[in-house]
């Protein structure tokens, strides 16, 4: 079952692997992003800020939309966590019932607006996000 999905530049860190996996009960966390599969090192770096008894997945979205659509995912308490919106996207895109993505810390850089603090967005991620929520 999927608790949550949430997009987060910083994927797994102190408040994701404890604050909001504890908040929504979560037993699993799924990292969905295709550059950290295939990047031993940043999956080390992961593995060492999950919280012991959470399990850790790391997959690309392809990867991730297999494992969910097949069932294998069903009898976990499932945390999705991704790291930019284009990847949220295309979740939702192969994931119907992905229908609610929680927005944490997106860097500013240049081409960015802020949402709030902590939220920077392209305008293509707008719209992007505004197609999800017409999904919806």
């Amino acid at each position: 079952m999927i608790k949550l999905l949430r997009v987060d530049y910083r994927l797994v860190h102190g408040q994701v692997a404890i604050s909001w996996s504890r908040h929504i009960g979560a037993d699993c966390i799924l990292v969905a992003n295709d550059e950290v599969a295939k990047d031993e090192m940043r999956q080390s770096m992961l593995r060492l800020s999950k919280p012991q008894g959470m399990k850790l997945v790391i997959k690309s979205i392809e990867d991730s939309v297999k494992s969910i659509k097949s069932g294998v995912t069903d009898k976990y308490k499932m945390f999705i966590v991704v790291n930019n919106i284009q990847d949220v996207e295309r979740l939702a895109k192969e994931i119907p019932e992905l229908n609610y993505v929680n927005l944490g810390v997106l860097p500013a850089n240049e081409n960015t607006k802020a949402l709030s603090k902590a939220i920077n967005v392209t305008s293509e991620d707008v719209k992007t996000l505004k197609k999800l929520l017409a999904k919806t």
